[in-house]
């Protein structure tokens, strides 16, 4: 097949982000199949103007030059949605190809999907990785009503634009089949994991740790990703704060970037725990998570208390089974269902930061109960979550769509 992949934010490992198009991308090209994917330069240089064209992994990857950033004001970031879209369509139907594969967010990735699809007269398969416009409705970042109205227009139309549509948890697929869509069209592929690009020398994790005098052989409590609204990482500041006096020696690390960023360090500062149980450190691309989290005693996976945040599929999630980490979350859905069954970590009540703390603290000084979750965190990302079966299940959908086109 020639696949035309969509996908606005698209990253590499020597990028930061997730990796997901790229895992599954280079993955279908070693299946035999052909790979253009466009996307967004999000921080093109200054002379940079039009279409640049690279190869990534046997990948042929088109980029356009829409500056982005998770802090900037959303009536921009709506500004880049549109101006990629526009751009993408027009890519798009200059390429070859027998199906075209969009991935979201954001939502407006299914202007030029929907587009290429008509004019070219190839099916659309549409990724759903989260359901908007319902967040963005849910945490206000969309308010107006005839914005709310356009928003959901555009959803239907994704959605009726499809060959078939590819959902990334059980959840969202029940959102799709509220909005009418039947479930024989929707498969489910949760997010992936990479467990050999994560399986890292004991070292890796002890060279992270050196390079820090305040964490040394301390426990370490990590939150790596976005520092953005919906993330609610204020819950791990307040957590900070409730195990100071319980046990200060525990390190809470937040590694990321963001809108929130600047709200967090003053919520760090008011509590009294920033650069003393509670640390600030970049944002590192993914080539280097893995030895973050092998440094990690615990890492997290947070979300704001909002209707629908349960059924994200969070990298980070997938990144500690990969690496074989215990997990802390503090939302519900399938993936807490998933921590309770398999028991390979802890679900925080999102409400009672005092009680999250105190069975923090008590797992956290538990080094039996630390190997086994870790051990069954990593031998679950291998069994269940691979990224090869990923891809091939995703190979399977777009030829389905292809040969009833």
């Amino acid at each position: 097949m020639k696949i035309i992949y969509l996908h606005q934010y698209f990253t590499t490992p020597s990028m930061h982000g997730g990796t997901r198009s790229y895992e599954l991308a280079r993955r279908l090209v070693g299946m035999g199949h052909e790979v253009h994917m466009v996307t967004s330069d999000t921080e093109p240089a200054a002379n940079t103007k039009g279409w640049r064209e690279t190869n990534e992994s046997g990948i042929r990857v088109h980029w356009l030059p829409v500056p982005y950033s998770n802090s900037m004001k959303y009536s921009d970031r709506m500004r880049a949605f549109g101006h990629f879209a526009v751009g993408a369509a027009q890519r798009a139907m200059q390429l070859e190809g027998d199906v075209v594969f969009a991935t979201s967010t954001p939502l407006t990735i299914a202007v030029p999907g929907i587009l290429a699809s008509r004019l070219k007269s190839k099916p659309m398969v549409f990724e759903v990785r989260d359901l908007w416009p319902a967040i963005p409705i849910a945490v206000g970042a969309i308010k107006s009503r005839p914005a709310i109205l356009a928003a959901q227009l555009l959803e239907k139309a994704a959605y009726a634009g499809a060959a078939h549509i590819v959902a990334l948890s059980p959840g969202m697929k029940a959102g799709v089949e509220a909005a009418g869509v039947s479930s024989e069209k929707i498969t489910v592929i949760p997010n992936l994991c990479d467990p050999e690009r994560f399986q890292v020398p004991v070292t890796a994790g002890a060279e992270f740790r050196q390079k820090y005098p305040w964490l040394g052989d301390r426990p370490m409590v990590l939150y790596a990703g976005t520092l953005g609204l919906v993330n609610g990482v204020d819950y791990l500041v307040r957590l900070a704060a409730e195990m100071l006096p319980r046990d200060p020696e525990v390190r809470f690390v937040i590694m990321g970037q963001g809108r929130e960023e600047g709200a967090l360090h003053a919520l760090a500062d008011l509590l009294g725990v920033r650069d003393r149980n509670l640390f600030f450190l970049p944002s590192v691309p993914k080539a280097e998570v893995p030895a973050v989290l092998s440094a990690a005693t615990i890492a997290t996976s947070l979300f704001t208390d909002v209707p629908g945040m349960q059924d994200n599929s969070a990298n980070k999630f997938f990144d500690a089974l990969a690496a074989g980490r215990p997990l802390a979350l503090n939302y519900g859905g399938w993936q807490a269902e998933l921590l309770e069954r398999e028991q390979f970590g802890l679900c925080l009540p999102p409400k009672d930061v005092a009680a999250g703390a105190a069975q923090l603290a008590w797992r956290l000084r538990d080094p039996q109960w630390l190997a086994e979750a870790g051990a069954r965190a990593g031998q679950l990302g291998r069994e269940r979550f691979s990224a090869d079966s990923a891809a091939r299940r995703l190979a399977e959908v777009l030829q389905r769509a292809v040969g009833k086109a």
